[in-house]
């Protein structure tokens, strides 16, 4: 199994997402505004009020915009919390393993020690008026857009969408752990998955840990390759893994076998293809609906499309075949 994720834009502009700055400064500007206007109220019949002004016309406007900040501000604040518990139990595992090699080895480690997380929302974090579920991602060929992560599990010999997540995550590392849980509900008939090919952006050692304790055979890129490869890498054999290594060292070590290297280098031309019809046969480069129960909703679709196209050339190929 192959899985990997592509950026698709949502149905809302990243030119209407707020930032708490932004938020801040708006806030208060009205809440200005409001008082003025309740001052003037006051006032109304001591002075002359420009024609067409509805002193409370002016001031229900204001309180409702007032009140869809504080709405929007509260998601922003969610989602800080949520960054915030992340980041910390990062933090925590990184404090951890420190101190576990500064005990076995009598030496303080090497390298800036880590740097604690900060709570609450930062000047930059934004929400999508329009669509607060959605995120401004990078996409590819660079750039920034108003987007859904949409993820697809690929069976390499079948080239067919077997799992299909969709999260407003903007990076992959947290897509593993729900991807394993689908997988491993799969019913009996379609067999049981004996691998799991990755980029970059879904490694980590928990991630490794995961897979191996789903009896799932882990194959997540951890760094960059030199691109070729050195000719006698792609055929020679590593020399083999300390007895004692770890289960991000194994994994290392079986991506640097030849088989290990063939297995992983399959992954693009199982998802390359897949996110190429989607996008440029199908042509779908943009969601219609909005919130993330609704764009799920539109993936799956979209991934039913896909498969029964694909299920058409698999049985035309396997006619064929019989034929000859």
């Amino acid at each position: 199994m192959s899985l990997d994720g592509t950026k698709i834009q949502a149905n809302a502009s990243r030119h209407k997402a707020l930032s708490w700055a932004y938020a801040d400064r708006l806030e208060a500007q009205l809440q200005a505004e409001v008082a003025g206007l309740m001052e003037c109220a006051e006032q109304a019949d001591a002075q002359n009020l420009p024609d067409g002004l509805s002193l409370p016309e002016e001031i229900a406007l204001r309180q409702a915009r007032l009140a869809a900040l504080a709405e929007a501000k509260r998601t922003i604040e969610i989602r800080a919390q949520e960054r915030y518990a992340r980041e910390k139990a990062a933090f925590d595992e990184k404090v951890a393993k420190r101190q576990a090699q500064e005990k076995a080895t009598g030496k303080k480690p090497g390298g800036r020690p880590p740097t604690p997380p900060e709570a609450g929302p930062t000047a930059t974090d934004q929400v999508n008026l329009t669509d607060a579920e959605s995120r401004i991602m990078p996409v590819s060929g660079g750039g920034f857009e108003q987007a859904y992560n949409a993820q697809a599990a690929v069976d390499m010999d079948t080239a067919l969408i077997v799992e299909h997540p969709l999260t407003d995550h903007v990076n992959d590392v947290h897509e593993i752990e729900p991807a394993l849980v689908k997988l491993g509900a799969l019913p009996e008939a379609l067999g049981t998955v004996a691998h799991l090919v990755a980029d970059t952006g879904y490694f980590s050692a928990a991630n490794v840990a995961a897979c191996e304790a789903q009896k799932i055979t882990p194959s997540l890129a951890s760094g960059r390759q030199p691109h070729p490869p050195p000719v006698w890498e792609r055929f020679t054999e590593p020399l083999p893994a300390p007895p004692d290594a770890d289960a991000v060292t194994r994994m290392r070590h079986r991506m640097q076998t030849p088989a290990g290297r063939r297995r992983y280098a399959r992954r693009k031309t199982t998802l390359e293809p897949v996110f190429g019809i989607l996008k440029h046969v199908l042509g779908f480069r943009q969601f219609l609906l909005r919130g993330l129960a609704a764009v799920r909703g539109e993936w799956t679709l979209l991934c039913l499309a896909y498969n029964l196209k694909r299920l058409h050339t698999l049985r035309a190929a396997g006619a064929a075949a019989q034929a000859a």
